[in-house]
């Protein structure tokens, strides 16, 4: 896999501290930042950036990660919701809004709000069941806020669908039938993968996404690293696998990966011009929009 190049940290890092410094003078409660970025953009680097700075002096801030990914449904119920809905392809496996486990997110969400002790930090292996995955057990998740310990003054939320909004349902179907249009011009020859849905299964998610408002509604700065071409994402997510197989000796072949993507892919041409345009419903200035090449570096920003 290609290295990252990390030439996005110089540009977050000043803009959450100018946050974070405004947050603290509103109140004593945690701050939250939410980070969106697609699958293999490098967002791990930048967290790790992130948390690194926060972490270290003149800071001194106790700071955790949580990735949505780690809120993925257990494989039972996984495979629960996906028996329920056999004609619908996008919960087939994890990954689209409905996959995750949204009252443990909030529940999480609400206790690291009021600094309650001994919160549990979940973990999803995604290497488990041959790259199908599965969450560990709850002995193995992280424990944070113990008793004598500092309490978490940062919360970085990252995840590739992190701060999508639902939206209406004429605004779903209008996309749909866009999309559909676009692929009977084109003979089928787009890159999309909107069209290829039934507008039903495509609703079902943006209905499924209502419930992630209530996490999305804790964060105070959002940063999205945004891609010039979306479709970069298969590439990224391949060297992320080939990387994985690499480290565990097990995980998704080439095939199975593009299919994987596949699934995410629509709900990125459904919610991302809403992301794009900002998050915060009118409240300007709380979020960075970063847009990168194919090598993952910064070619724009700008503050929304």
């Amino acid at each position: 896999m290609a290295p990252v190049l990390d030439d996005k940290s110089e540009i977050v890092i000043p803009f959450i501290l100018q946050h974070l410094e405004a947050h603290k003078k509103h109140g004593d409660a945690p701050f939250f930042i939410g980070l969106n970025g697609v699958q293999g953009v490098g967002k791990t680097t930048l967290v790790m950036a992130l948390e690194t700075t926060l972490r270290s002096p003149p800071y001194n801030l106790p700071t955790i990660t949580l990735s949505i990914d780690d809120l993925y449904l257990t494989r039972e119920a996984q495979v629960e919701l996906a028996s329920a809905h056999p004609q619908n392809p996008l919960i087939q496996h994890r990954g689209e809004p409905s996959t995750h486990d949204v009252a443990l997110g909030s529940e999480l969400f609400r206790a690291l709000k009021h600094r309650e002790d001994d919160i549990r930090i979940p973990f999803y292996d995604k290497s488990m069941h041959d790259g199908k995955g599965d969450r560990v057990s709850e002995e193995e998740w992280r424990l944070v806020n113990a008793k004598g310990d500092e309490k978490v003054e940062v919360v970085i939320f990252e995840g590739w669908c992190v701060g999508f909004r639902p939206l209406t349902k004429q605004q779903v179907e209008e996309k749909w039938k866009e999309a559909v249009q676009e692929e009977k011009d084109a003979n089928g020859g787009v890159r999309g993968r909107l069209a290829k849905q039934r507008l039903e299964d495509v609703m079902f998610v943006n209905e499924a996404l209502r419930q992630y408002d209530e996490m999305t509604n804790h964060l105070d700065a959002f940063v999205h690293i945004d891609a010039e071409d979306t479709h970069y994402v298969y590439d990224w997510r391949l060297e992320q696998e080939a990387k994985m197989r690499e480290a565990k000796g097990r995980g998704m072949s080439d095939a199975q990966v593009v299919e994987f993507v596949n699934g995410y892919y629509p709900a990125y041409e459904l919610f991302t011009e809403r992301l794009r345009s900002g998050i915060f419903l009118g409240q300007k200035g709380r979020q960075l929009r970063m847009i990168v090449k194919k090598d993952r570096t910064v070619m724009d920003s700008k503050i929304i």
